[in-house]
């Protein structure tokens, strides 16, 4: 009797595992970015490998240890015991953006040091979250003393100060006045884990674009699409990036995808030109 096992496909199991965003896996769900890239990785293995650290992590905590104590043992261990920072020399090497090759350089961006400190804050039974902040992404943590917002890349607290000062050179992006304070309270607001992992596929898709690296830029269009199925500019970059490589019948169905369904785009003249051209070309 022949047996076959139906293993799913990297997209296919990224697919199971963004479903539903009730007891959305962050973790797991980053690790397996890596996988388009790195084939080969288990993404089982790298979760054993956090889970590693992890009880490293809790044998250094006394029993009472209060919350503002696991904070700072957290960080000791984060960021001078197992020395984990930014790679500032190449902020735009996609492997930063890699769970897996970030535990072994102990090298980020802050969206993925961000997503281990995360795993590791909750395990010792932390209450934090992350924060799409522009430019940067954060975490913050209750403690008993109140609410502290934190930079993941090197554990430090940020002021609110601190925090305006960073949110500054986004003020002309948000349209608001020199005179006109910006609402901080608004980007200190929880992201959810869908958003996360979207941030984290955007910036490779930013990275990729700009290489122009069509076929790595398509698999990320593709794992932002089920990620995000209404985001209907992701299916006409898709679109754009078929047609460079020559897919025009995934380049056709992509497009018109988007016009059907961004009725108010300011490109849609642009896109049904493409799409004429991409139709006589097949003809």
């Amino acid at each position: 009797m022949n047996l076959s096992l139906n293993i799913p496909t990297p997209l296919e199991y990224f697919s199971a595992l963004v479903h539903s965003d009730a007891d959305f896996p962050l973790l797991e769900a980053a690790i397996s970015l890596a996988q388009d890239e790195y084939p080969d990785l288990s993404v089982q293995q790298v979760l054993g490998d956090v889970d590693q650290l992890l009880a490293r992590l809790k044998r250094r905590l006394p029993a009472d240890a209060g919350s503002l104590q696991k904070l700072r043992v957290l960080n000791q261990f984060v960021y001078r015991d197992l020395n984990f920072g930014g790679n500032f020399n190449n902020f735009m090497d996609p492997d930063n953006s890699y769970v897996h090759v970030v535990l072994l350089t102990r090298l980020a961006i802050p969206i993925s040091l961000a997503v281990i400190w995360l795993e590791l804050a909750q395990g010792i039974g932390l209450t934090v979250r992350g924060i799409s902040f522009p430019g940067h992404f954060m975490v913050k943590v209750n403690l008993t003393e109140g609410q502290v917002v934190i930079d993941p890349l090197t554990g430090k607290s940020l002021s609110r100060e601190e925090l305006s000062e960073r949110l500054a050179p986004f003020q002309d992006l948000v349209g608001l006045e020199e005179d006109q304070e910006l609402p901080l309270g608004l980007y200190l607001q929880a992201a959810p884990p869908r958003d996360i992992i979207a941030r984290m596929l955007y910036n490779l898709k930013d990275i990729h674009a700009a290489q122009r690296d069509w076929p790595r830029l398509i698999m990320v269009l593709d794992r932002l699409i089920v990620l995000l199925p209404q985001a209907w500019s992701e299916y006409r970059d898709r679109g754009l990036a078929h047609a460079e490589v020559g897919h025009t019948g995934h380049a056709l169905e992509d497009l018109e995808t988007y016009l059907a369904n961004a009725t108010e785009a300011g490109d849609r003249r642009d896109i049904a030109a493409r799409v004429g051209e991409l139709r006589r070309a097949t003809q």
